[in-house]
């Protein structure tokens, strides 16, 4: 009589796994509930080195891993395009960081496997589209954090098109993060109304050009909302970042399990 073979399944998806959000300043991260969207204990911070070099920023990425005493995959959102776990460009971060597999380079240096990384922007939108803001609303939705730089995320009825760098448009002849990020604000010591002036005209050339239909705005100002909210003029509802700092943490994390 000949036997049955033995059924065999695949092995379960974790549900908790380790974000970390590379920003100018900080390197933050925690486990995340990928079904919930919540954070497993306290975030862990550290500063940013400088100058940001892969080496240096590798080994606190490893700081940060260490701290949890993480062995399971990890998501990892990053200040610049990045394809296929490549970085791409150098906006914000030091230039030879250009053409480096950061990916492997975080995997070799943490033990751990796999680990996935994106636009520390896109992963800020795909949190918010999943838990935040944008959970359950079609249509276009347009993200941008106004941090250091300005970072920016499309979703196009719940699906991310990532890598567009919108914070890089021109605007009054220069870049555009350099004219309305929030670095910008306290480097010229500008008040908020002249800064919301400029925050207005970027989002207005943005509306300009993608008609979008909710604009979503994150990073740490996004917790200072009624000092700018109030004097924006535009057509497109704008709302801040629910999940506001943790976003970029959520985000990578999901990143990191849909490429599982």
């Amino acid at each position: 009589m000949a036997r049955r073979a033995a059924a065999t399944t695949a092995p379960a998806k974790p549900t908790v796994i380790l974000g970390i959000d590379i920003g100018g300043t900080g390197i933050k991260g925690a486990p995340v509930d990928i079904t919930t969207g919540e954070l497993i204990g306290e975030r862990f911070r550290l500063e940013t080195p400088q100058p940001a070099t892969p080496e240096a920023v590798v080994a606190t990425v490893a700081e940060v891993v260490k701290h949890f005493d993480w062995h399971g995959p990890i998501g990892v959102g990053f200040p610049a395009v990045v394809k296929y776990g490549t970085v791409s460009t150098a906006a914000n971060i030091d230039k030879s960081w250009i053409g480096k597999d950061a990916a492997g380079m975080i995997a070799e240096a943490t033990g751990c496997s796999p680990v996935a990384i994106g636009n520390d922007a896109d992963v800020a939108g795909l949190a918010e589209a999943t838990f935040g803001e944008g959970k359950g609303k079609g249509g276009l939705i347009f993200l941008c954090t106004l941090g250091t730089g300005i970072g920016t995320a499309l979703i196009l009825d719940g699906k991310l098109i990532p890598n567009t760098e919108l914070g890089h448009i021109e605007l009054k002849g220069m870049d555009a993060e350099t004219y309305a990020a929030e670095s910008i604000r306290e480097k010229e010591d500008l008040s908020w109304e002249k800064w919301a002036k400029r925050v207005n005209r970027y989002l207005t050339a943005i509306e300009n050009l993608f008609w979008p239909d909710l604009i979503i705005v994150g990073g740490g100002v996004s917790k200072k909302a009624e000092k700018f909210f109030p004097l924006l003029s535009l057509r497109t509802p704008v709302v801040p970042a629910a999940l506001q700092n943790e976003a970029g943490i959520v985000g990578a994390a999901l990143w990191a399990a849909a490429r599982l």
